[in-house]
């Protein structure tokens, strides 16, 4: 028998490579509008998302100010003008959200874990994005619930979104649930501030400089049988589409 009853899984970096839906995303959004993309600033778009997305947890910025900025920003960057933003932001929320590419047998993993625990999506993605990439990639017919916070109105790590997944749960014992995700300003900083058990998926070994500090460290999906004490499953390998 499991050590938890259930798992709040991460999605962008966890279960899913984001990099991946990333670089496709931009990439197919600037040959739109006839352009060419380097991978330098491929690399800079991740940089400026990430930051813009940094400030949202922080509660600097809205999303409304986020989706369209990150953008604005690499245009003025790079001395783009001429550029229908929002036009371009839809399209690149659609294309995100039409590709993807497993992390570590994801999928089976999860699959091989169902009827043993509960499994949740906690994500701070865009609700169209997500809900249409965790379709095609096989996750939502494996999950309880999807908890996205665009629909619940606040990201994590913020006390709100997390008080709003913790109603919505079958299990009511925090000690029983665990989270799981590679970021430590939104997931293992949420999980703790929220009282419940978590585990940090670092596979690149990254250090942690924050004052949270995560139950449980994974540096591959399959080490997830360990930290809930049940015996894995032999998966096979899975290739994005």
């Amino acid at each position: 028998m499991s050590k938890f009853t259930t798992i709040l899984w991460d999605v962008d970096g966890t279960l899913l490579d984001f990099l991946y839906s990333q670089r496709h995303a931009i990439t197919k959004c600037f040959h739109t509008i006839g352009r060419e993309i380097t991978d330098e600033m491929i690399a800079r778009y991740s940089q400026i998302n990430d930051m813009f997305w940094k400030r949202l947890e922080l509660g600097e910025i809205t999303k409304a100010e986020l989706l369209p900025g990150r953008f604005v920003q690499l245009f003025e960057e790079y001395g783009i003008h001429g550029v229908d933003v929002e036009a371009f932001r839809q399209e690149y929320q659609k294309e995100l959200g039409n590709v993807y590419c497993y992390i570590d047998d994801s999928l089976n993993i999860c699959k091989s874990l169902s009827g043993k625990v509960k499994q949740y999506v906690v994500t701070n993605g865009v609700t169209s994005t997500q809900q249409n990439k965790l379709k095609l990639a096989g996750f939502s017919d494996v999950m309880e619930e999807l908890f996205i916070s665009e629909q619940i109105g606040a990201p994590k790590p913020h006390k709100e979104y997390f008080d709003y997944c913790l109603a919505h749960i079958e299990e009511q014992d925090k000690s029983k649930i665990l989270l799981v995700g590679d970021s430590l300003s939104s997931d293992i900083k949420g999980g703790v501030l929220a009282g419940i058990p978590t585990c940090w998926y670092r596979p690149e070994g990254t250090v942690n400089p924050s004052e949270y500090i995560p139950d449980y460290e994974i540096s591959n999906l399959h080490q997830i049988y360990d930290v809930l004490e049940i015996d894995g499953y032999l998966v096979t390998s899975q290739k994005g589409s």
